[in-house]
């Protein structure tokens, strides 16, 4: 059975051995309990909790007789008392029915990203929703996530039928956005481009959909999900620079995302860039957020004619097309942001850097500028490699956002609910995604 809260022993067990599937899988019982260092009968324990619960799955074809091993011989080496069953290789459980799923919203300030995600952090569906009107509300980032959720067959409080049958389980709800967000109390407490200040905001949307909500900051979220899903030197410890319109920061050591007292970690915002004359709202020059942010980026385009409206993604556009004002503005930004990471990489020293920036997701070019940038400025990284953008790649705030709710899952299994009893049966439902821009 699955472990009972409180059971700390069982709870860190069965946290071990769905994050070594993940990491290694399809891999056998055996694998897992050599890869882990966990015993054999600790391991089978878990597995079978984990299956009941709808996390793992076993594969149809046993390691050696045609089906996937994963991590090869160590899936599929046979020791003592480990002949039969030991060797049917166990994975995660993505597969089209019954796989269990959980959604994502990304709270933007131009607009908001819906997704469903599996649990290998792989993008199923997802949408887009402008903020045409100005800043969302509660009820209509509920209203408009309940639609998207019921067009692939989960109803959440609603009694009306879902558009299509759902064949795959929903864990809930992971929220991210900007600015200072207490996950604990699913609160924000400060987003100024939204004018949200102390808003219970996952209590609001649970209330609304009737699914669990978890919350928290982007950055962090994009942290968590590198570390889950991403760069393999990530786990060991990673700083997250984030470039949007909020301007925000995370760091990571070991699997796990420091919040600090308050959970204010990573407000970076006037963060001092070396060489920047720009002037700060808050009197000062050179910070970070007047720097380099997209709200500052868009501006400075207007103003030289670049793009007629602010936004991020036409400046990306024109550089694509040869517009060298849009490119030079985008190297300039990157050089800013370059001199900026330096910094993280002085104070933290990260097995990694991970720098979210649209142009460099979309552009290797401007990613290079950041790297040198750093590098050139940093006292003890002279190497760029170290410097990194998001696996996910454009999809990074559409999966992430369903990372604060995976998160926790792969740190306590015992927290999602059992779904072996929930899961249907039936025809495939959702295929997945491609990420496209957006």
């Amino acid at each position: 059975m699955p472990p009972t809260p409180g059971d700390s022993r069982a709870a860190a067990n069965a946290a071990t051995v769905l994050r070594t599937v993940l990491a290694h899988g399809p891999v056998a019982r055996s694998g897992i309990s050599a890869l882990s260092g966990l015993s054999q009968a600790a391991v089978s324990r878990q597995t079978t909790g984990l299956l009941r619960s709808g996390l793992l799955r076993e594969l149809p074809h046993p390691i050696g007789t045609g089906g996937t091993g994963g991590t090869g011989e160590a899936a599929g080496t046979a020791g003592p008392g480990t002949a039969g069953r030991p060797r049917i290789p166990l994975d995660l459980h993505t597969g089209a029915v019954g796989g269990p799923l959980a959604a994502g919203l990304h709270i933007g300030v131009p607009a908001s990203n819906f997704s469903l995600v599996d649990l290998r952090g792989q993008v199923v569906a997802r949408r887009t929703l402008p903020h045409t009107d100005g800043p969302p509300t509660s009820a209509r980032l509920a209203t408009e996530l309940g639609r998207f959720l019921h067009e692939h067959g989960h109803t959440g409080t609603t009694t009306e039928p879902a558009a299509k049958p759902a064949h795959r389980p929903l864990l809930g709800i992971g929220a991210a956005l900007g600015g200072w967000i207490r996950p604990a109390e699913g609160i924000v407490v400060r987003h100024e481009a939204l004018g949200w200040h102390d808003k219970p905001l996952a209590a609001e949307l649970s209330a609304a959909l009737g699914l669990p909500v978890h919350l928290d900051n982007h950055a962090r979220a994009v942290a968590r999900a590198e570390m889950l899903f991403g760069h393999p030197s990530a786990r060991r410890s990673l700083a997250h620079l984030f470039i949007g319109n909020v301007v925000d920061a995370a760091f990571g050591i070991e699997g796990t995302v420091h919040q600090g007292p308050g959970s204010a970690a990573g407000d970076v915002a006037h963060l001092p860039v070396p060489g920047s004359t720009v002037r700060c709202a808050c009197g000062r020059t050179g910070c970070l957020q007047a720097t380099a942010s997209d709200t500052a980026l868009g501006a400075e385009a207007v103003r030289l004619g670049i793009v007629p409206e602010p936004a991020i993604g036409l400046i990306v556009d024109a550089a694509a097309t040869g517009d060298p004002r849009a490119d030079r503005l985008l190297r300039g930004r990157a050089r800013a942001v370059g001199r900026a990471a330096a910094l993280l990489l002085d104070v933290f020293n990260p097995a990694v850097l991970l720098v979210s920036e649209l142009s460099s997701i979309l552009h290797e070019g401007y990613l290079d500028e950041i790297r040198e940038a750093a590098t050139a400025q940093s006292h003890v990284c002279d190497d760029p490699a170290r410097i990194i953008g998001p696996y996910a790649g454009p999809a990074v705030l559409t999966q992430a956002s369903a990372t604060v709710l995976l998160g926790p899952l792969f740190q306590d299994p015992a927290a999602a609910p059992a779904l072996a009893a929930a899961a249907p049966t039936g025809l495939p439902d959702i295929a997945p995604h491609t990420p496209t821009r957006g």
